[in-house]
């Protein structure tokens, strides 16, 4: 079991409802984390479109995660 650090921008921080967590996972990657967050709090972008920041480095989703990582999931943004 690992504990990580989560933070949520964007679409994503609206639909979790707040801006960080700390939780326990089994999770090995950042897309298996994504996926687990996904379904238990119906998030509704899907991993492909969602990219992750682990330890302030961003990172494919196939990065692995340890224990005590802060992991951050940005969604896609629009500008103009």
């Amino acid at each position: 079991m690992k504990s990580l650090r989560i933070q949520y921008f964007a679409a994503l921080r609206e639909q979790r409802g707040l801006r960080e967590e700390t939780l326990e996972t089994n999770a090995s990657t950042a897309k298996e984390l994504y996926d687990e967050l996904a379904h238990h709090y119906k998030l509704t972008l899907p991993a492909n479109l969602v990219k992750a920041s682990i330890n302030l480095q961003l990172k494919d989703l196939s990065t692995p995660i340890m224990d005590g990582d802060e992991v951050v999931f940005i969604p896609p943004v629009a500008g103009g």
